[in-house]
């Protein structure tokens, strides 16, 4: 095994895990059994390995999570009880750890140093007066652990959370029970519980760093992601030697659009692993974002060089959009397409970088090929309904009446500082945004979820009832209180600027509530060739969300349903939202500015039509492509593709 390479088999971490215990590197000893069990979770030697280094650094209630987790499926292993002795001497059970140090010996018979710990064990039992009542244990249970693991692995989760539940009722501080039924809880997308889970087991264990880990996860997807921070910084502390835990912790710093300081976190596991695949992954995300283009595309490169088998590198490449792959490239995407033991979202991620080095050079029919082929795979994944998104237009639609507009027309904060940018993603929205983060009163922030939590947070007259269903029967005064919540949510997005720009596209459904919570706020909508947009959307790998885009005809009935709420807005709130046609703005850039600072109520800049030299971090797709002049290329680029799009052009003909 090379110095950085990663080990192929237990017996190679376990060899690696080793050669740093003798030079009592224990940190670095541990880190490689986190890593070796993630692939071998099961593996006998590895969970004693871990125990052993978590010993050695004094974390007695982690090696007790290791040990009993080893035990029911290795009670022919001397060395499990042999471990297992350690930790109830550690644990001041003495009579315990001298049945464990006689089975060991009676496995292995004239084990080294087993005598003189059943001599320790003696002296201590001696010494001891007999404690009064039952002592607890650390992690009692792990038979019945044991057992709900298998249930899950066998497909009965159900089984296995009772089985948690049960040991919670007979030991309502067993931390290991808390984390797993975490973990029930997120598989049945309940983050919330989870959390509570996870936040009453760092107070019971705070030195479990696994335990700071789901925490973060959990809070992550919730939008937490102040204290998704927080979670992966004390992950941080206490595991500082471990590379994973300052990738999780630029996860979350990259999820809150903080790129420099994730970008830190990133180069730091750089330091632990040098060729981390993830680390590279994220640190070129971040150089990307914050306009280092050639630096990111190094960072790629030396992805693809060190872990050949990884497909990210190649997608992340395609999603510049201004990438070129070279001929070597392609035979290199197009072999690797063709192994047997490719993941799904490998595959999925080399067929949309397949495509978008076709279309570069102009051969659309095999560009189509990999797009469609890639979508294929992709959809199968995603759960999404084209019947349940038209109901609930249509009851958007039925709520938001000319009335109720009327009802509560006096409610809302009177802040008028937020710019929201709204439509059907690759639609020119973060052209729209560049142009106006280039003002010197306008802050550009990034796709912000604030809005859907502060939604997701309105009272409901029960778990059934969504939005809009529960706003007519609110009070007035509730209005402005979600308007201000929004505001303080969003401002530690901010920096000082008069205005800040919202530019997450499915805000869209929202344009109703903004008139209610915010009648101050300016929303504009970024539209395109109908054809060309959902076209542009099917051909984007989107990394999560937009479950839409990847079917054609789901992409042109969803379309169907933003134009008709669109309408909608247009009808019961004349003059509300500025629609900016996309192929306006690159046929006219100036007379277009100057439309869209007038609805914003700003002065007109020359920096605003010279968006492209204007230097901020742009998170999205189109990242490249805005720190460009504008250019006419994506024009109509639909009817390069035309043959392919007959079932699209047959759900948009309303439209046409």
């Amino acid at each position: 095994m090379t110095e950085h390479n990663e080990p192929d088999s237990p017996e190679e971490y376990l060899r690696a895990a080793t050669a740093h215990m003798k030079e009592k590197a224990f940190m670095q000893a541990f880190s490689i059994c986190v890593v070796g069990l993630d692939r071998y979770p099961e593996n006998g030697r590895l969970l004693c390995q871990a125990a052993q280094t978590c010993i050695a650094l004094g974390r007695v209630r982690e090696a007790r999570l290791y040990i009993d987790t080893a035990r029911p499926a290795n009670v022919g292993m001397s060395l499990v009880h042999e471990l297992h002795g350690d930790l109830c001497l550690l644990e001041d059970k003495p009579g315990e750890a001298t049945k464990s140090y006689r089975q060991a010996d009676k496995l292995d018979p004239g084990r080294e140093g087993l005598s003189v710990r059943v001599d320790r064990a003696r002296q201590m039992m001696t010494a001891n007066k007999p404690a009064q009542g039952k002592r607890r244990q650390v992690l009692a249970f792990p038979e019945e652990i044991a057992r709900a693991g298998q249930l899950e692995r066998d497909g009965e989760p159900g089984k296995a959370e009772n089985i948690y539940r049960d040991i919670l009722r007979r030991d309502p501080e067993h931390v290991e029970a808390m984390r797993k039924l975490a973990e029930v809880a997120a598989v049945h997308s309940q983050y919330g519980d989870a959390e509570v889970y996870l936040r009453r087991a760092v107070g019971i264990a705070p030195d479990y760093a696994r335990l700071w880990l789901d925490l973060a996860a959990a809070q992550m997807e919730q939008d937490k992601l102040e204290d998704a921070i927080a979670s992966t910084r004390q992950l941080v502390e206490l595991t500082p030697n471990i590379a994973e835990s300052h990738i999780a912790l630029g996860n979350a710093l990259a999820r809150a659009d903080l790129a420099e300081k994730a970008e830190q976190a990133y180069r730091a596991a750089l330091l632990l692993k040098p060729y981390h695949a993830g680390a590279l992954s994220g640190l070129a995300q971040q150089l990307k974002t914050l306009g280092g283009q050639e630096e990111a595309i190094a960072v790629h490169r030396e992805n693809l060089l060190r872990n050949p088998k990884n497909a990210e590198p190649w997608w992340s490449l395609a999603n510049m959009k201004t990438y070129g792959f070279s001929d070597q490239d392609l035979q290199s995407m197009e072999t690797q397409l063709g192994r047997d033991d490719l993941t799904e979202l490998s595959r999925v991620q080399l067929h949309n970088a397949l495509g978008f080095a076709w279309e570069k050079r102009e051969d659309y029919d095999k560009a189509f090929r990999h797009f469609s082929g890639g979508n294929e795979l992709r959809r199968k994944s995603e759960i999404y309904d084209p019947v349940e998104n038209e109901v609930s237009t249509s009851r958007v639609i039925k709520v938001f009446t000319p009335e109720l507009l009327q009802r509560y027309r006096s409610c809302g904060d009177t802040d008028s500082s937020p710019i929201f940018i709204v439509g059907l993603p690759r639609s020119g929205s973060t052209l729209i945004e560049q142009i106006l983060a280039s003002h010197s009163q306008v802050e550009g922030t990034h796709e912000l979820s604030d809005l859907p939590q502060v939604v997701h947070s309105m009272p409901r007259a029960n778990k059934r009832e969504r939005f809009p269903d529960n706003l007519p029967g609110l009070k007035p005064e509730l209005f402005t209180r979600f308007g201000r919540d929004y505001l303080d949510r969003t401002r530690r997005y901010r920096e000082g600027a008069v205005y800040f720009i919202d530019k997450n596209p499915n805000n869209f459904t929202y344009v109703g509530l903004l008139q209610l919570m915010l009648p101050g706020a300016k929303i504009i909508n970024a539209r395109r060739h109908p054809i060309d947009s959902c076209f542009g959307s099917y051909k984007q790998l989107f990394a999560s969300g937009q479950p839409f885009s990847y079917d054609l005809t789901d992409i042109g009935e969803y379309y169907l349903q933003y134009q008709r709420l669109m309408d909608h807005w247009h009808e019961v709130l004349p003059g509300k939202v500025l629609d900016v046609q996309y192929e306006a703005v690159v046929d006219d850039l100036e007379q277009q500015v100057r439309r869209i600072l007038d609805y914003c109520g700003l002065p007109f800049e020359q920096a605003c039509v010279e968006f492209h030299r204007t230097e901020r971090a742009v998170k999205t797709a189109s990242s490249e492509q805005v720190r460009q002049p504008i250019y006419g290329s994506s024009v109509n680029l639909w009817k390069r593709y035309e043959t392919h799009l007959g079932e699209l052009q047959e759900v948009l003909e309303p439209l046409l």
